[in-house]
Order: C-alpha cells, then sequence, then structure tokens
C-alpha cells in the first residue's frame, strides 16, 4: 500500500509538473501571439498601400446539404475584392439530398465565376478530403483556396492570404482568421467563441512568430496548386485532413503563415450534442494523424517542426491529463479526497494556475476586442463545464479508436438557420 502511495505522489507531483510547463509554454505563445497582433498591423497597411500582380484563384467549397448556409456563403464569395477575371468559385455539389445544388445553380446563373460541380451519384458523402481531391482536378488555377460551405469572409481576405504567397516564397500555404457568426446564440457558441479566439492568438498567431509555424484549419486558407499535386492532394483517409496536409507540408520544406486580419466567418455547433459528436471526431482525426507520423518525428530535419508536431498531436491527452490531475487537486484540497504522500502547497499550487488559466484566455482575446469583466465569468464558468467534457471526449474517442475499433467515417456537422450576421459582432 505504501508502494502504490509513492507511485501515486510521483505520478501526481510529474503531472503537477506537465501542467505548469504547459500553463509556461502556453503563456510563452500568448506573448508572441501579441508581438504577432502588433507586426500583422502594420503588415496589413503596408498592403492596403501597394498595388500586386494577382495570379488566378479557384475557391473550393465542398458542399454536402448546405441548403441553410450556402447561398449566404456565395454572395460573401461574389462580394470578395479579387479581379473577376482571376477568381472561380467551385462549389463542389457532394451528394447533397437538399436543395444545395438548386441555390448554387441560381447563384451560378447570376455570376460567371461560379460553377456547380455534382458529384456522381452514389459517389458522394464520403467525406471533405474526397470532395477537395474531386474539386481539385475541376480547375487549372495557379493558388486554390479553401472555404467551408457556411463561411462569409471579409471582402479582402482572399487578397490578403495570396499576397501572402506572392511576397513569401518559403510560404507553401497561408491561413486567416475564423470568427464564431453566432457566438451570442447560446452559452455554448460563447464558449466556442472563447475557445477559438484563444487557439488562435495563442496556438496559430504565437506559434507562427515562436516558431514559424501554423497549422491548416480547414477553411479560410490559400495554397498553390502544384504544391497540392506535389503532394498528391488530400489524405481520404484523414478525418482532420487539414493537420494531416500541415505536416506534409512542413516536410516537403515549405511554410504555413498565420495572417490575423484576413477574417471570415463561421456558424459554430449550437446544441452540446452537435459539438461533442464534432470534438470526438476530431480527437479520432488526431489519433489517426498521431499513428501516421509519431515514428517519422525523430528524422524530421526541422527539430523546431518536430518538437511543434510533438506538442500538437499530443495536445489532446495533455489537456485531458491537465484537467485530471487539477481536478485532483482542487478536491484534494477542498474535500481532503485524495492523499499525497509529498507535502506541498498544492492548493495554493491550483490556485495560482487558475488565476493564470483565466488571464492567459483574457490576454488572447484581448487583440479581437473581446475581454471585458463578463468574459471572466464566462471563462471561469467554462472551466468547470465545458473544459470538464473534454474528459469524456477524450475517452469516448480512445474507445471507438481502440477498443471497439470502430471504423472512422467522415461526420459532417449540423448547421443551423440563424439570422445572426458580421453586422451584429
Amino acid at each position: 500500500m505504501v508502494g502504490f502511495e509513492t507511485v501515486l505522489s510521483f505520478f501526481f507531483v510529474l503531472s503537477v509538473i506537465i501542467i505548469w510547463f504547459m500553463i509556461a509554454y502556453q503563456f510563452g505563445l500568448t506573448v508572441f501571439g501579441f508581438k504577432n497582433y502588433v507586426k500583422s498591423l502594420k503588415e496589413k497597411e503596408k498592403i492596403d498601400r501597394n498595388e500586386y500582380q494577382f495570379p488566378t484563384c479557384s475557391i473550393l467549397i465542398p458542399a454536402h446539404n448546405e441548403e441553410k448556409v450556402i447561398g449566404k456563403t456565395l454572395e460573401a464569395m461574389m462580394k470578395l475584392n479579387y479581379p473577376k477575371d482571376k477568381l472561380k468559385i467551385i462549389v463542389i455539389n457532394d451528394g447533397s439530398t437538399d436543395r444545395t445544388g438548386e441555390i448554387t445553380h441560381h447563384y451560378a446563373k447570376l455570376d460567371s465565376r461560379i460553377t456547380l460541380y455534382n458529384i456522381a451519384k452514389g459517389e458522394g458523402g464520403k467525406g471533405k478530403s474526397r470532395a477537395l481531391n474531386i474539386g481539385v482536378k475541376q480547375t487549372d488555377s495557379e493558388i486554390i483556396a479553401i472555404y467551408d460551405a457556411d463561411n462569409t469572409p471579409d471582402k479582402n481576405a482572399l487578397r490578403y492570404l495570396v499576397v501572402q504567397l506572392l511576397t513569401h516564397k518559403e510560404l507553401g500555404a497561408a491561413i486567416g482568421k475564423f470568427r464564431t457568426v453566432n457566438k451570442n446564440r447560446n452559452i455554448l457558441t460563447k464558449f466556442i467563441n472563447i475557445e477559438t479566439l484563444s487557439f488562435q492568438s495563442m496556438l496559430q498567431a504565437g506559434r507562427w512568430e515562436m516558431h514559424g509555424i501554423a497549422t491548416l484549419p480547414g477553411t479560410n486558407l490559400v495554397i498553390w496548386s502544384w504544391l497540392i499535386e506535389r503532394l498528391n492532394g488530400w489524405d481520404e483517409e484523414a478525418l482532420t485532413e487539414d493537420s494531416e496536409l500541415s505536416i506534409r507540408i512542413y516536410k516537403e520544406g515549405y511554410k504555413i503563415k498565420f495572417v490575423p486580419y484576413a477574417i471570415t466567418y463561421e456558424q459554430e455547433p449550437e446544441k452540446w450534442s452537435v459539438w461533442v459528436r464534432q470534438r470526438i471526431r476530431w480527437v479520432r482525426g488526431n489519433n489517426y494523424v498521431i499513428a501516421k507520423f509519431f515514428k517519422q518525428i525523430p528524422s524530421f530535419k526541422n527539430k523546431r517542426l518536430a518538437f511543434d508536431v510533438l506538442y500538437t498531436l499530443s495536445l489532446y491527452y495533455l489537456f485531458f491529463i491537465a484537467i485530471l490531475i487539477s481536478d485532483l487537486i482542487f478536491l484534494s484540497g477542498v474535500f481532503n479526497l485524495v492523499s499525497i504522500s509529498v507535502p506541498g502547497p498544492y492548493t495554493l499550487i491550483w490556485i495560482i494556475a487558475f488565476i493564470l488559466f483565466i488571464f492567459e484566455i483574457m490576454f488572447a482575446i484581448s487583440f479581437d476586442s473581446e475581454d471585458s469583466s463578463k468574459k471572466v465569468l464566462l471563462i471561469i464558468l467554462m472551466y468547470f463545464t465545458y473544459c470538464q467534457l473534454w474528459i469524456y471526449i477524450v475517452i469516448r474517442a480512445v474507445y471507438l479508436e481502440y477498443i471497439k475499433k470502430e471504423k472512422r467515417v467522415w461526420d459532417k456537422t449540423i448547421r443551423f438557420e440563424t439570422e445572426i450576421t458580421k453586422t451584429s459582432l
């Protein structure tokens, strides 16, 4: 029994150290994210002053039963500030059984740049990666842009992204920021808004500024078409095709730049059940990427990339462990339910860590002017609810992947009709 308590105490203390490493690293990313924010303001002004010779670009929009959102998306695409003779907008109707094709056809008659491509009957609905691989074969444009079917980008978003590829030869792709268009719908969308903004400020802007690394988000991105061809397109086995392709781009010797002023607005889940299914799919997709690349990490020539890939791929599980240990410390301090033989001010450690957790998120979302006293209360509530659900999500994903060995199947995120627009932000 004494031996068991010693082992338990060792892993407990080790976990506390890991948590503090994560907090310190995340704080560093937040600081570098702020540095990126300041630099980006100047960079945007410079781009706005200059003129560029833009290459041909095709926007690919995979769409499977998107009748609720595809109309607004196409209206936003038609307003993009990009040379009309250089832009194509291709909607890949991926086996839709609703009015997605009909609505797209209507807009195609209004704007000749819009093309509807219908995937053959019986071949659709097999995942975003497959739809993109089919769609990219329908164009010979120099640059490919990807937008999800619920996205409404700012008019200059595409322009800002393409400029990056033109002016930075080391880039294979450039990505923008996504904002939650329905953030005020309910408590869940408010939580998601905080999560996505802090994620982008830390793990996109911060990583780019610190390591020169960012990860494709799946939407609001541009990539050279020749690079897609060289990489043989998207991996159709991957549920998180964006993460998988990101690693291959870096292995090929190219970078992905985060451009925070290239903004799109997207819809997030409004029901907890939809959110949970989406996040389980993300974790399972991450598991696939881990299995595919983990053994290759030591051979990466770029050691910063090796560390970043290892950290990023482990993030779901590190967060899972951090939440569990944090809960144990909290319960131990409040109810004395857990006995640790190694003495230490664990309750004080938990309080300090919790304060830093709140501070980091508040600092990160301040880049988008989202910080307020109400947000502090939301973040506190978010920790005890939203964050705790990640314990179930990770366990469920591991069960489905490694115990039940359930086949990975692409699961479409349900859309919701909403009257909320960017003007309400």
